[in-house]
């Protein structure tokens, strides 16, 4: 994929040495000449520009993108970064930090958001998911569906061990994606029995969370 970082602070580089290690091509847009450092991810492609303005991102070829990602620091400046990637250059995925999580509500398609990224709610559910053994925990919203990425880890005493995923009566807008045991990521096939410590990942609308919960006992 070509990916573009609006934003070349910490986060934004060490973003783009992620993608480039999985062999991405990526392009870093930074306004601020301070921050400037091509150095600092030497195979990355370079901007010397504010992400904010149609001219500089028209220049960039940013229409030639896959994926862009607004991780400024300023939440006003990642919106209008998403808005005018999505609206002026039909980028198919716009990916959004969310720096205040009071500005949460406002990242969504209607500024152009596909996934809306708030590490302090990420860091909240990563601690919720680590002690909530038994109940449902909301990792990530994807906000182009309105669907959300759930995990449950099963506690040692489910009712479930030993039964097999088909036998899981799910609602229609929720799906079983993937189950973590251990150091291994199963793909869930109808066949394959659950364990106790299992983890498991559903993407599913808020609305049948609930009967996610009903459905595997809790």
């Amino acid at each position: 994929m070509r990916v573009a970082i609006a934003g070349a602070g910490a986060v934004g580089r060490s973003i783009a040495a992620e993608l480039i290690d999985a062999r991405h091509q990526v392009m870093l847009i930074e306004r601020q000449a301070d921050q400037f450092e091509p150095h600092t991810v030497e195979q990355a492609d370079w901007v010397l520009g504010d992400a904010c303005e149609v001219s500089i991102l028209e220049e960039s070829g940013i229409e030639q993108c896959d994926v862009v990602i607004a991780a400024t620091g300023d939440d006003k400046a990642n919106l209008v970064v998403s808005l005018l990637a999505k609206t002026e250059f039909a980028v198919r995925r716009v990916v959004a930090r969310v720096n205040n999580p009071a500005n949460e509500w406002l990242f969504t398609d209607a500024w152009g958001v596909d996934v809306a990224v708030s590490t302090p709610r990420m860091l909240a559910a990563m601690v919720e998911e680590a002690v909530s053994v038994g109940d449902l925990v909301r990792l990530m919203t994807f906000r182009q569906s309105q669907a959300n990425l759930v995990e449950l880890t099963l506690p040692e005493e489910t009712p479930l061990a030993g039964k097999a995923v088909s036998e899981i009566s799910l609602p229609r807008d929720a799906a079983l994606v993937t189950i973590l045991r251990g150091d291994r990521v199963i793909v869930p096939q109808p066949e394959d029995p659950l364990e106790p410590g299992d983890e498991l990942l559903f993407v599913a609308t808020s609305d049948v969370e609930p009967e996610i919960r009903s459905a595997l006992g809790y």
